[in-house]
Order: structure tokens, then sequence, then C-alpha cells
């Protein structure tokens, strides 16, 4: 008997590997997906200005990158403690302007060396809702009064427009994986966040249809649909449980990763496995000979960058030795 319907997604058309170079945008799950791929060493990059929420916001850090203009203190705001700015983060903020704005302009210009070098995107929708202030959408309203804002929902044309222009423009010659993020925002309430995935739901698929270069990943129908039990979500009901991201992650690695990729996973995670390894006896030899057999599997894999792992076993041996 089958109590569930288990999804099997089928290879993506945008592949990933450890050649390509990687930029990562999005809501608070393209940071997960983001952090595996750097635990596996893979060259990846994540929310250089922040965790982002929805694709107009996404769409601005994009182009801020591709013409990265210096944050200016007339951009910035004061609530009495922390000085900010609506097109980041929270994590930006600082009690002096000058230190928010040195935090800022390094993300803005980190962001524009990521998107020069990188080859392949991996942008994650989390919601259709946004949030404008002087008509212009905010990426976070920095716990500033609802007053100040107006709230509305985009429909699927300016989503689908707004990322379009950029695939014609900054992003051209890239490889785009689109995801939806399973998170839920409950403060648009279930219908609510229903309409709002529907509706992203719909623009990414009218983008993969138009773009050859687009393709989607289904994490969204995999917590849900797939999963689909509280189990599989955290203490707030809203966001995976880490057995979840897990599952994701085995099903990304499946169908996004290339086959070389595929390949020397196993091996890679097995070297940074061993770089984190406590031996019983630092100093024996037991454990200088362990380091050299890791050095011996770093230099059969030249392809994935092991410097620190590197630098550790070559420490590890010169102090004994």
């Amino acid at each position: 008997m089958k109590f569930r319907t288990e999804i099997e997604p089928a290879p993506r058309s945008v592949r990933i590997g450890y050649d390509n170079r990687i930029l990562t945008l999005g809501s608070c799950f393209a940071a997960h997906i983001a952090g595996r791929l750097a635990a596996a060493k893979f060259r990846v990059i994540e929310n250089p200005s922040g965790i982002l929420f929805n694709p107009l916001s996404i769409a601005a850090a994009i182009r801020s990158y591709a013409a990265p203009a210096a944050v200016t203190r007339e951009e910035l705001g004061f609530d009495g403690e922390v000085w900010y700015h609506f097109g980041f983060h929270g994590d930006f903020s600082a009690p002096t302007a000058d230190e928010a704005l040195r935090r800022m302009n390094a993300a803005r210009q980190a962001g524009a060396a990521a998107l020069r070098t990188a080859d392949r995107m991996i942008l994650t929708l989390g919601t259709a809702w946004v949030y404008e202030r002087g008509g212009e959408v905010v990426a976070n309203c920095h716990r500033r009064p609802a007053a100040e804002f107006t709230r509305r929902r985009l429909d699927v044309e300016e989503i689908v427009e707004t990322i379009a222009a950029l695939l014609e423009g900054p992003l051209a010659g890239k490889q785009i994986l689109l995801t939806v993020s399973p998170v839920r925002h409950l403060g648009d309430g279930l219908e609510g966040n229903a309409v709002s995935k529907a509706t992203l739901r719909l623009a990414v698929e009218e983008l993969k249809q138009s773009f050859r270069c687009v393709d989607y990943f289904p994490a969204f129908e995999i917590l849900t649909d797939d999963l689909r039990d509280y189990r599989f979500y955290a203490g707030d009901l809203v966001h995976p449980a880490p057995q979840a991201i897990a599952y994701v992650w085995e099903k990304f690695v499946q169908t996004a990763l290339d086959d070389r990729a595929r390949q020397l996973l196993p091996e890679v995670e097995a070297i940074v496995a061993a770089a984190a390894h406590r031996p019983r006896n630092p100093h024996g030899e037991a454990h200088r000979a362990f380091c050299r057999r890791q050095l011996e599997r770093i230099e059969a894999i030249p392809e994935v960058d092991f410097q620190r792992e590197s630098t550790l076993f070559r420490q590890c041996i010169e102090i004994n030795s």
C-alpha cells in the first residue's frame, strides 16, 4: 500500500557542476539550498543583500548588482536605534550611518562581483504580496508602522515582465533555475498564501515556457504534495523541518546536479567530514597518516576547491613532523 504520492522530478535542463559559479537569491529557502551547495564545496554566493521575499525585490537587487552605484546616507532611515535601508535585510542595519553604509556597500559590491562571474542563478520566489512606500516596493519593512506602506498582490504578468527584462538584460547568457519557496506566509492568511503561491507558480511556468535558459525545480510541490505532513515542518508550522530540507536536497542532487557532480559528491562529503574529524591523538603517527591520505584524495579531485581542508591537513602534518 502507498500512503503518499512521491514526486520523482525529471532531470532539469539547467544543470549544476563543480565548474559552475552559482548565485542564489530569494527567500530563506534559497539560503538552505545555498548552504547545502556550499557545504558540498560548490562555488556559490547566497543573497549578498540578505533574504528577499518577493520577485520585484529580487529584481531590484539584481539591477543594483548590474550597475552598482554606492549607497548614500540620504537613502538610509533611522528609527532611533539603527540606520536601515528599505532595499536591504535588517542584518545590514547598524547603530551608526557610517557602519550601515560600509556593510551595505560591501554587500552591493559582493553582489556585483558574484553576478559578473555567475553562470548559474537560483532564484527562489517567496510571496507575490509586496509592500510599497512612496510608490516603490520595499524588500524589508524594518518594523516601520503599517500605515507607511501600501500592500498589494503582484499579478502574473507583472512578475513575468520584470524577470523577462532581466533575462534579456543583466542575466543574459546565464542559466536560471527558478523555485517557489514552500515556506508559508501566514500573515496573508491561508487563503492569501494560496493565491500568492499560485501566482508565483503560474509566472514561473510562463517564464519556463518562454525562455530556454529557464527551468523550474519543484521544491514547493515536494514539501506540500509529497511530504504533506506537519511532522516535516518546524515548530512554527511554517518553515520546513531539517529532515524535509534534507529530503528536498536529495531530490535536488538527483535532478539539478550534472553527472560528474553527482559522481563526486559522496567523495567530497567524505573529505569534508574528515576535515571535521577530531582525532584521539592529534600528534600521533596514525593521525599524520590519516591527513596524508586525505591530501591524496583531494589531489584526485582537482575540479573541487578544497583550500580550507588542504591547509588544515598540511598544517597537521607540518606541526607534527
